[in-house]
Formats: structure tokens, sequence, C-alpha cells
């Protein structure tokens, strides 16, 4: 059921040569997304749903994709986990409280459309999965949650505004403060590595029009992901700068290991299209240069913590239409 260590070296003469080199697939079937490092870049947390699961529970696997085990209760829908600053426990997302099967999706038919479950709460777990502590206690959706192991903040997408917002708090649940304020959606957000700095995608409407139908999705617990643009900002979310207007779906933004670029996943080459590829840019916006050429989905990089390597997951090479595994690539 779990998925065997599976290299992969044939990169050579694509786009992204520039930049990767001697990429590995590290999962093999099921969808696999999320992939984030350990403090000590031995270790991934990624969210999956595989062999007979129908919606993500969390795992963690070696570096080199080994040891897969999952860390999460395996009842409800999770997403983000995140490695705290000991290595030693996690964060993650979680709708098991509200209900032990997987929550309903998106019809579908109104478009892509994310849920925003509003069962979603933050977790403290060790990393072999007991729940220490529930760290978000609103009724609405609480998610999305990742660490600065320096200054030891969690930022976080919360609705306890009643809105899309991001919220930091302490590693243990206090001093929770909304960051953002304008209406619409704000979510996916990293810290710089020196922790100044923040970084996430957002779709603030700016008609009309697309107001009423991100209010009228909200109301249903969704929302529309296929036009998003990235900000960054202080830590505090002051001087915010959009420095996408590409007017399609980017997201995924992380921060290159210098922190002088961001490193991001668009398909601006295909408007509303699913195929994404990664693009790199300097932090005002200008420079921007595309990464991969796929010609798939390929999205969520970090870099580990020694700057070395990147991990992201693609639907590359996959044999089914809904696959997606997770790869590692030493960065140039």
């Amino acid at each position: 059921m779990l998925n065997p260590l599976v290299p992969v070296c044939l990169f050579a003469g694509l786009l992204g040569a520039q930049h990767l080199d001697g990429i590995k697939q590290l999962t093999s079937g099921g969808q696999n997304a999320e992939a984030y490092w350990s403090p000590d870049g031995k270790r991934l947390i990624f969210q999956s749903s595989r062999g007979e699961m129908k919606c993500d529970q969390e795992f963690i696997m070696n570096a080199d994709g080994s040891d897969v085990r999952m860390v999460s209760t395996g009842k409800g829908v999770t997403t983000c986990g995140y490695f705290m600053p000991d290595g030693k426990h996690i964060v993650y997302a979680s709708t098991h409280e509200a209900g032990e099967g997987c929550p309903p999706r998106a019809d579908r038919s109104r478009g892509y459309l994310w849920d925003v479950f509003p069962g979603f709460d933050i977790y403290l777990a060790t990393d072999d999965g007991k729940i220490l502590k529930k760290l978000t206690e609103t009724p609405r959706y609480d998610a999305e949650a990742t660490i600065n192991w320096k200054t030891k903040k969690m930022v976080y997408t919360s609705l306890a505004s009643s809105d899309l917002d991001l919220w930091s708090m302490n590693l243990d649940g206090t001093d929770k403060r909304q960051i953002t304020h304008d209406i619409g959606y704000d979510g996916g957000a990293v810290f710089s590595h020196d922790g100044k700095k923040l970084v996430w995608r957002a779709n603030h409407p700016s008609t009309v029009e697309a107001n009423q139908r991100y209010q009228d999705l909200l109301k249903d617990n969704l929302t529309a992901p296929m036009k998003m643009e990235i900000i960054v900002a202080d830590a505090d979310g002051r001087n915010q700068k959009q420095i996408t207007n590409f007017n399609c779906a980017s997201f995924a933004p992380t921060f290159t290991p210098d922190d002088k670029k961001i490193l991001f996943a668009s398909n601006k080459h295909a408007c509303d299209s699913r195929k994404f590829e990664l693009y790199l840019m300097n932090t005002d916006g200008t420079g921007l240069e595309q990464v991969t050429d796929f010609g798939e989905f390929t999205s969520f990089p970090e870099f580990s913590p020694d700057g070395k390597t990147l991990v992201f997951v693609s639907s590359w090479k996959a044999p089914g239409k809904y696959e997606f595994n997770i790869f590692t690539a030493v960065w140039k």
C-alpha cells in the first residue's frame, strides 16, 4: 500500500535543467501533495490519499522516500502538515472532530472550486501521530499553517473574521492576530527565512460581480482558486505588494534560500487550465523566469533547510490522470 522509492533521472534537456538536477521521484501512486521539510532536512511531511483512502491524511517519510507512515488519525480529511522547530512535533489541519468520514466535496458543476470545510481546525501532534493540543477553536475554517522556525511564529488562514484572512499565532496557539483585512481569499502563506516577510496567494475581487460570486461561494464554504495573484508583505501584513498580475492562477509561493526571489506555481502559460509550471521572480515582481516545462501539474515547491534541494509535486510521467507524486531535485 505504501509507495516505494522510485528514482527518476531523466531530466536532461528540459527547460528546468538550468535550475534542477538529479530529479528523484519519491512516491508512486495516489494523490500526494504539499510535502514540507523537517528542520534537519532528513524527513518530509505530506498529505496523501492512496489505496482505499477516500480523502487526504498526513504522512511522514524519509527524504529518500523510505519509511512512509501515516501520522494523522485516519478520520475526516487533513491538509497542510508542517514540522515544528524541534523536529519532533507537527501541526496539521483536520476535520476529524467534525466527522469521521470524508466531508462532501464541492459540486464541480459550478466550476473548479476549493472546499473550505468549517470543520477544519489546526492540531499539534507528536511526529508519531499523538495529538497533544487543538490550536484553533473557531466554528469555521482554520487551516494552511506554516511555521518560521527562527521566530517561532505560525501563519495560517482562518474565517474567524468572516472572511478568508491570514492570521498569526504563537506555536502554542496563543496571541492570535489578524494579518490581512482586504475582502477576498488570502492563503498559502509562508515566511521568509529571517521571518521578516510573508508571501502568499490571494484572490481579492475587483468588481461587484466578482465580489458577489466570492461571497456566494463562501456561504457554501467554497472558494474559486483559478484567479490567484502573489502578494509579498512584512510579517505583520504591512507594506503589501502584489507582484503578479497574470489574471490566472498563481499559488504555492516560497522564498529562495537567500530570500531574494520567489519560486511559485502558475498556469499563466495556459490560463484556466490545470497545467501548472514553476516560475521564479524577484520579490518585487521583476525578472520572471520559467523553471519547469513538464506540460503537467507541477506545484508546491519548498527548499530544504540547507537550500540545496527542492521538493515539489507533479503529475509528470504519472500513468493515471489524477496521480500526483512527490519529487526532489538538486537546486542549481
